[in-house]
This record gives structure tokens, sequence and C-alpha cells, in this order.
């Protein structure tokens, strides 16, 4: 499975790269803080993979990483090929860049 870093994604973020990024975290916690992806919660997202690119870059994000990386292994074997796992999660991006952000 294909990682990336907090860093990594601030860099795409910062030279406007084309990508899609999916945060799994339930409806409650992306309302409290979130990077401005889509939410598609870990329950739904096999059956709201229609809403994820397959012609693109795609991070998928959660609050810690280990969502994230189970969402990449499912949809990987519904045949994605261009999926990275935001390693750390939002947890690593309030470290990094936003140490006021809530998180739940």
């Amino acid at each position: 499975m294909k990682e990336i870093s907090v860093q990594e994604l601030k860099d795409m973020m910062d030279h406007n790269v084309e990508f899609q990024l999916i945060d799994v975290r339930e409806p409650f916690e992306y309302e409290v803080s979130n990077l401005n992806g889509v939410n598609i919660p870990l329950s739904g997202v096999v059956i709201e993979k229609d809403k994820i690119s397959k012609d693109i870059p795609v991070v998928i994000q959660c609050r810690s990483g280990k969502r994230s990386a189970q969402a990449v292994m499912l949809l990987e074997q519904e045949g994605y090929t261009n999926l990275s796992n935001l390693s750390g999660g939002i947890l690593a991006w309030k470290e990094a860049f936003d140490p006021e952000m809530d998180v739940y």
C-alpha cells in the first residue's frame, strides 16, 4: 500500500497538483475538522466508490491512518490502483501544520 506523509499532501495542495482527497471518518468527526476532502465514511466506501476517481491520484485520510488503510485495501480489491494512504491522518496534519485544529 502506498503511503504519503502530511508534508507530501501539503506540497500537493500548495502546488495545485490535481488529486482527490477522501476523508473516511464519520460525519460528526468531519464536522469538527477536515481538510476539505470528500466525506465518505469507511462503512460506505465500497457502496459509494463511484464518487472516487480512478483517473487522478486519490489520497485517503482518517483520524490516524488506520481506517484509511482499511479503505485503501477495500478499494484496491475493487480495482483501484491510484490510491495513497495519508500516514498519521488528521492527527499528523494537526501536529505538523495546525496545532490549534480541533480534532475529535
